[in-house]
Parts: C-alpha cells; structure tokens; sequence
C-alpha cells in the first residue's frame, strides 16, 4: 500500500473508532433515557453512526488497509464519553444529554481534522457527508443541553 493510502486509511481508521465509540455511546444512551423521543433520537443517532463506520471500513478496505473494527482504546475517556457512565447511572435525561453532547464535541473534532488531511475524492466526500450528519447531531444535543427548541433527529 503507498504511503498516500495508509495516510488516508488512518485518517479513515480513526473515524471509525470514533463512529464506534459514539455508536456504544448512544446506544447506552438510548437505553437508559426516561423520555421515548430521546430513546428514539440516540437510537437514531447509535444506528447513523454504526452506518457511518461501515462506509468507513468499506473505503480502507478497498485502499488496501486493515479496517478499524472496535472504538478507540478507553474510548470513554479518549472520546469526551467519559461521565456518561456516570450519567447512565443517575437515570437523568438531562445528565445523560449534557453528557452526550460532550461526547459529539469530540466527534466533531475528529471530523473536521479529517476533512482537513489529503483523502482520495470519494473517501472525502464521504467524510464531508457524514460531518455533516455529526455536526447537525451535535447542533440538536446542544439544543436540547441548553433548553432551547430542537428538531430531534431532524435529518438522521
């Protein structure tokens, strides 16, 4: 493989791991939230990102790379999940958000380092697509964190 492929397999890896850790994230999420729109939101969410993975694994496959298959290694903390686990266990929704959003902060971060690297124009656009989805998520969760109208889950 050239180095200009494993360059954009880790760029590519690395957002698996991240579509990885916010897909358990929400999933874990969904299960523990009283109110059924935001069980139905972060299961939304959970499946976006599990779908955002598999395009990924798919790209560094075809560049000839190893795809990532699990999170990143203590992903709870590496990601900005860290409290969640705390906020599960106080079974409050509003905890639970606050602790979401945080986690997105992080995705988001990871998407928009990625648009900034030298990818094949396919795999880009694929990544400028899902940005978009990680953004538009992370713009909803910061809505609701801070008591303003959502529309949950609008374009998921």
């Amino acid at each position: 493989m050239a180095t200009e492929q494993k360059e954009a397999a880790g760029v590519l890896n690395d957002l698996i791991e991240t579509c990885k850790d916010g897909e358990q994230g929400f999933r874990q999420a969904a299960e523990k939230v009283n109110d059924a729109s935001l069980k139905s939101m972060f299961s939304r969410y959970s499946s976006q990102r599990a779908e955002y993975g598999r395009e990924l694994q798919t790209l560094v496959t075809q560049l000839g790379g190893e795809a990532a298959t699990t999170g990143h290694a203590g992903a709870m903390l590496h990601r900005g999940w860290i409290n969640l686990k705390e906020a599960l266990s106080k079974n409050e929704d509003k905890a639970i958000i606050d602790e979401c959003e945080a986690g997105e902060d992080a995705a988001v971060k990871s998407y928009r380092e990625a648009r900034g690297k030298a990818l094949p124009p396919k795999a880009g656009a694929i990544v400028q697509r899902q940005a978009a989805g990680v953004e538009e998520a992370h713009r909803t969760l910061s809505d609701l964190k801070h008591g303003r109208p959502a529309m949950a889950g609008s374009r998921i």
